[in-house]
């Protein structure tokens, strides 16, 4: 499915938050969303999740305008993941996960057989089989951010939209979950995902977007966009470039002068 935002401009309060933003987003593309805070990286993802009203410009799933499309049926094809993992509710790891299937259910209706399926599934992947019986409240940040990853992968959308996913992680699961992501788009999926580790996002992204006050200041290959010159203007900071068999690595040196 090919996502697509046209012209995008929003604006709070009278500010610019986005200024004429146009991006598309493919089938096998991890898409990387980069920059400093304050950027306007959540606001265009939640654009792109259906989330944030914006004040110009077009929204299309498929070259159809997503506002013409039930939201329900919406819900199918684009799962979004919001920064900080808020889970406002004292549930069983097991009923949280399952909420990814509400899509598929008929009011009041049981979860099936393929539900439970799904749901064992999601949370094999996330690794978090020992926690099915937690409260979710009782978690920490780390754990219950997993488990969200586990109802966002439960709803089997082709669409992911993640917000900073790995930003509460250990290193292990920060790059269990950029692989989760990474396999997602391998099979056919998409996904749109904000990152400040700009190492994991040279090693896992196809494609990157680095926004700069509400503009796309720079888009490309990690190691187009990742260039000393470019990292220097939007974030102000000196860097070290290094590549390896393992890849890219970004070694931050120096804040610029100003």
């Amino acid at each position: 499915m090919k996502l697509q935002a046209k012209n995008i401009e929003l604006k709070f309060d009278g500010n610019s938050v986005l200024k004429n933003i146009s991006i598309a987003i493919d089938k096998n593309e991890l898409v990387g969303l980069i920059g400093p805070n304050g950027a306007g990286k959540t606001s265009l993802l939640r654009v792109l999740a259906n989330l944030q009203k914006y004040d110009s410009g077009e929204l299309l799933l498929n070259e159809q305008a997503i506002n013409s499309i039930n939201r329900k049926q919406l819900a199918k094809h684009i799962s979004y993941l919001a920064q900080g993992a808020p889970a406002h509710w004292p549930l069983e790891v097991y009923r949280l996960v399952a909420l990814g299937r509400l899509p598929y259910l008929n009011p009041w209706s049981n979860l099936s057989a393929e539900d439970n399926a799904v749901i064992a599934q999601a949370m094999a992947l996330a690794e978090i089989e020992h926690l099915s019986g937690r409260i979710v409240s009782t978690l920490s940040g780390g754990e219950r951010l997993r488990v969200l990853i586990a109802r966002m992968f439960a709803t089997q959308s082709n669409i992911i939209l993640a917000d900073e996913p790995i930003a509460a992680l250990d290193p292990y699961h920060q790059l269990h979950t950029m692989e989760l992501l990474r396999e997602h788009c391998d099979r056919g999926g998409s996904s749109v995902v904000v990152l400040h580790d700009l190492n994991m996002a040279a090693r896992f992204c196809h494609r990157l977007v680095l926004i700069d006050q509400g503009n796309i200041a720079f888009e490309g290959k990690p190691d187009c966009v990742l260039q000393t010159e470019n990292i220097a203007q939007v974030y102000g900071i000196e860097t070290q470039i290094l590549h390896t068999e393992s890849g890219m690595t970004i070694i931050p040196k120096s804040r610029t002068s100003n």
